[in-house]
């Protein structure tokens, strides 16, 4: 009976030490579910959860990452794709291409900015025709070509660049010889360089130089032209004519028109000066005389007041100052 009472206490204390067992693991995964969920809603209030089939989510101060973010840091680069030989020959062959074709176009811009003797000969039978010099009629349609009157002093100036020696002719020789030195084989080219010939004469050197150039290009006498004319037969026949310049005088009507071109714009005096020639006895003035006004016109005040005359000014400019005083005194 005592046996059985035993068994039965041992057997309750058993089940009773089973049934704490029992109770403490359930304890345990309670007390773990609760930590679960603290960090769960800690987290929640942090935004680092993600809520399962919404696609935006608020934005705070930390973020969770999506898949493709998270995929695309996780997984290494992806390397580029090495092009097969194919490939690679037809991307070297595009970049010579392209280096080609921009070489090809230096090359060509660079041939039509540099001076070419063979264009520069074409453009001046352009205006010469079949003859070696350039005259009259072709002056006049070179003048209206490049936009200049004939009586513009950028005329003047140019002629003196090509060192042409008759007044309205240009030969051959001159033609390529000032060409060449200017760098113009085309009517644009001249359009271009007249502004630069224009600046020339605001340099007191070349005005002087180009002023008395402008004394034996105008003289009188005619000139000494060689003509190359096609027979009807086929052969060239030369025609070449001389007459002797007057080595001494310009006319004065020439001297006039001449002086006023160079002095006109740039003397005070020179209407005044220009009346006194009109009235005066003189026909033509010498080379003397001309270089002597340029002179005058660049050192003598307008009021004549440091005129000198007993000094070495021709008879010319002794008559010019005595007359303007009478003038202004009368």
């Amino acid at each position: 009976m005592e046996l059985i009472w035993e068994q039965r206490a041992r057997h309750a204390r058993g089940a009773e030490g089973m049934r704490h067992w029992t109770d403490f693991q359930l304890n345990s995964h309670l007390s773990t579910l609760a930590n679960i969920h603290k960090i769960y809603h800690t987290l929640n209030k942090l935004n680092l959860t993600e809520d399962v089939g919404q696609d935006d989510h608020p934005t705070g101060s930390l973020r969770s990452c999506s898949s493709s973010d998270c995929f695309s840091k996780v997984m290494p680069p992806r390397k580029k794709r090495r092009p097969a030989s194919g490939d690679d020959l037809s991307a070297k062959k595009s970049r010579h291409d392209g280096m080609y074709r921009k070489y090809d176009s230096t090359r060509i811009k660079t041939e039509e900015e540099a001076f070419s003797s063979k264009r520069c000969l074409e453009w001046f039978y352009e205006y010469a025709g079949t003859d070696d010099v350039v005259g009259p009629e072709g002056m006049e349609k070179f003048c209206e070509d490049i936009g200049v009157e004939p009586e513009n002093v950028v005329m003047l100036v140019l002629a003196w660049k090509l060192d042409a020696q008759n007044m309205g002719y240009f030969t051959l020789q001159e033609w390529l010889k000032g060409m060449t030195s200017l760098q113009c084989d085309t009517t644009e080219k001249l359009r271009n360089t007249l502004d630069y010939l224009r600046s020339l004469l605001n340099d007191s050197t070349n005005f002087k130089l180009i002023y008395r150039y402008a004394f034996d290009f105008a003289r009188e006498g005619k000139k000494t032209m060689i003509q190359y004319r096609k027979t009807d037969l086929g052969s060239i026949k030369v025609e070449k004519w001389n007459e002797e310049k007057d080595q001494r005088s310009l006319d004065i009507n020439t001297a006039k028109c001449m002086l006023g071109l160079l002095l006109g714009k740039i003397w005070p005096l020179f209407p005044v000066f220009h009346q006194f020639l009109e009235q005066s006895k003189y026909k033509v003035i010498n080379k003397d005389q001309w270089c002597n006004v340029l002179e005058f016109s660049r050192t003598i005040n307008l009021d004549l007041s440091n005129y000198d005359e007993d000094g070495a000014w021709p008879v010319l400019l002794d008559e010019f100052v005595e007359w303007y005083k009478d003038k202004q005194m009368s």
